[in-house]
């Protein structure tokens, strides 16, 4: 479709979910890890006193209380601040439909096959956790949350902290990875719609990645030598020069030119150079 000769994406959805899948091509596929561990922004809803085995409207379905008696008893602010509570640091039992790993076999193999494996609980971060609406049956939300999250899980929780035993989701729209946004997407169908040479207009920079990095320019000589792979000695201030982290690169154009990291002793070395267009 843009005739790229290597693609990658940053992350899967859901069977059900929809929304924002950033795809690398081309020199982007090597910078793509940066978003494997980007905060992710979704809109979830979820059906209240009901749970299903696959944690979405996908598996078998049972009610587990009348949501209408739980509902009476509660107003539209106590939920707001019940759902509140889940801000910030928690642990989380991933659900077994899942494509976590126990002895190199995903996880959703074993749960088709009726096995049920032990899980250990992970450690999640909700940023930003708000709800939208609430009645009877059914809750909104829009959570901010660190990588590694599962919603299905998160709306369980939320769904059992308020009354309701459980829930399961009947839509997930994924609005946000990192920097980057549903305004800023397109849909498969308007890319169909364009020619092969309007369809780059739907790409962003390489280092639109990278942003949360901080980032160094090299004159003419020093990025000869970052192309080139060898380490560059540069005299900085010490406060200029982060340990352990990889800095953006750029030339005097302010053109990308790839990662680095600082060592001891001013020296600054390459990690990952990108090639120079012919």
């Amino acid at each position: 479709m843009l005739a790229a000769t290597k693609a990658g994406h940053t992350g899967t959805l859901d069977p059900m979910a929809q929304g924002l899948l950033p795809i690398c091509l081309g020199q982007a596929t090597r910078f793509s890890s940066a978003l494997l561990q980007a905060d992710k922004t979704y809109v979830a809803t979820m059906k209240l006193g009901y749970v299903s085995n696959t944690g979405d409207a996908e598996g078998v379905v049972e009610q587990l209380v009348d949501p209408y008696i739980i509902s009476a008893k509660l107003d539209i602010q106590q939920v707001a601040d019940m759902v509140h509570t889940f801000l910030g640091r928690s642990s989380q039992i991933p659900p077994m439909y899942s494509a976590l790993k126990k002895d190199g076999k995903a996880l959703y193999r074993y749960a088709r096959e009726g096995i049920t494996i032990a899980r250990q609980p992970r450690e999640i971060f909700i940023h930003d956790i708000s709800l939208n609406a609430w009645n009877e049956k059914e809750m909104t939300i829009t959570v901010r949350c660190g990588s590694g999250t599962f919603i299905r899980t998160l709306a369980e929780d939320i769904a059992s902290k308020i009354g309701y035993k459980s829930a399961y989701l009947t839509a997930l729209n994924r609005i946000g990875i990192g920097p980057f946004g549903l305004a800023q997407a397109c849909t498969l169908e308007q890319l169909e719609q364009e020619s092969q040479i309007s369809r780059v207009r739907f790409l962003l920079p390489v280092d639109g990645l990278l942003q949360d990095m901080p980032c160094i320019m090299l004159d003419s000589q020093e990025v000869s030598q970052f192309r080139q792979g060898q380490s560059i000695q540069k005299s900085t201030a010490a406060n200029q020069r982060p340990q352990g982290g990889m800095l953006r690169v750029y030339d005097e154009n302010n053109h990308f030119l790839g990662l680095g990291a600082w060592q001891e002793n001013n020296i600054f070395v390459p990690k990952k150079v990108l090639l120079a267009q012919v």
